[in-house]
């Protein structure tokens, strides 16, 4: 009934007509009723109960609607509410659910156990060679780097395509290091020279075009990797050259630990930002401390010198160790990457440990043979 009286009076807006009246029912403007206001219902002919059913029929109807458009208003006010009740719920859900929590980096900025772990590993496999046939010490100098040779080019060409010449670096640094062992600095430069005049051929071919760019980069990969290890490898051929290597080695990682304790328990003051925002004065101090004390200690217990020669050697170590790794990072910055490598867990690639000990072993070849001749 509802839906048939809404019908009728959507007619009714739509055409402005009124529908057939329902038996009984006179139209606006018959006989008897007047043109506005409400319809005058005549005594139906007939029996006055019949037409008082009729008129109870009609207020039922009424009511009906009335029941069945208050229960659809009910029910759609009543999901209304439901639905601001849950969006609300949800906005309360949503403002007071905890952020997620950031893990913090650790302080010491590595994977501090796989870095202790490769340390030992390596210094093992040192120790093992020094103290059974001590040449072989030279074998593991030649492999770190063609390694981190391999490493280097392999940044410079993926992020600055800058092509370095690998057959005669590679072939000249291993000449380098070995004519070290029998004909010491003479043969390491020899190597050298030729290794240059090698690179600047093998290049010809690829036409002027960052000619000169990769000539350079592959002469400052020669001197950089195999001259400065060829010094490393000039330590062991004497008959004290297991105290000469493990003066070095030790003076280099003594100077590495404490300026990496000192820097992690307060290190504060930057001590070049811009290179290497985690070095800092205080790690530079307890790098001179340990550096200082293991060169005083080796090289009087190991190589008969002086103390005071090995708190020289000690601050010399500290010096271009700490330079070794300002220029690491310096490249490393310039090239943009974090790490040359990832072939040892914690620490990054092999030239991220030979960085401090390249230059070093240099210096201390030199102090070596002055304090400590052969």
């Amino acid at each position: 009934m509802a839906q048939v009286s809404e019908e009728r009076e959507d007619r009714v807006d739509a055409t402005g007509a009124h529908p057939a009246a329902t038996p009984g029912t006179p139209e606006p403007g018959d006989a008897g009723t007047p043109a506005t206001g409400t319809p005058v219902v005549p005594e139906a002919s007939g029996n006055g109960e019949a037409a008082r059913l009729s008129a109870a029929g009609t207020a039922a109807a009424g009511t009906s609607a009335a029941s069945a458009n208050g229960v659809a208003a009910g029910e759609v006010a009543d999901a209304s509410a439901k639905g601001a009740a849950a969006e609300a719920s949800a906005a309360d859900g949503a403002a007071v659910e905890p952020a997620p929590e950031v893990k913090k980096a650790s302080k010491a900025g590595r994977n501090l156990p796989a870095a202790i772990g490769v340390a030992l590993l390596l210094g093992a496999a040192i120790i093992v060679s020094l103290l059974t046939v001590r040449y072989l010490f030279i074998g593991i100098i030649a492999v770190a780097i063609a390694v981190g040779t391999f490493e280097f080019a392999g940044v410079l060409r993926r992020v600055a395509d800058i092509r370095v010449a690998m057959i005669p670096v590679l072939v000249g640094g291993q000449a380098m290091i070995w004519l070290a062992w029998p004909f010491g600095r003479e043969g390491a430069l020899t190597a050298f020279v030729l290794t240059v005049l090698a690179c600047l051929l093998w290049r010809l071919p690829g036409g002027a075009k960052g000619y000169l760019r990769d000539i350079s980069a592959s002469t400052f990969a020669a001197a950089y990797l195999p001259l400065f290890g060829a010094f490393a490898a000039m330590l062991v051929p004497p008959e004290d050259g297991v105290g000469r290597v493990l003066t070095f080695l030790i003076g280099v990682v003594a100077s590495d630990t404490g300026g990496y304790i000192a820097g992690v328990l307060g290190g504060k003051h930057p001590m070049a930002p811009t290179i290497s925002p985690k070095k800092t004065w205080e790690g530079f101090a307890g790098s001179v401390i340990g550096g200082v004390v293991a060169g005083a200690l080796t090289l009087s217990l190991l190589l008969d010198g002086h103390v005071w020669q090995g708190v020289i050697f000690g601050v010399a170590i500290v010096l271009t160790a700490t330079l070794g790794d300002l220029v690491e990072s310096l490249i490393k910055r310039d090239l943009g990457v974090k790490d040359m490598g990832t072939l040892l867990p914690g620490h990054g690639g092999i030239m991220d440990r030979l960085d401090s000990l390249l230059p070093s072993a240099v210096v201390s070849w030199l102090l070596l043979s002055a304090f400590v001749p052969v």
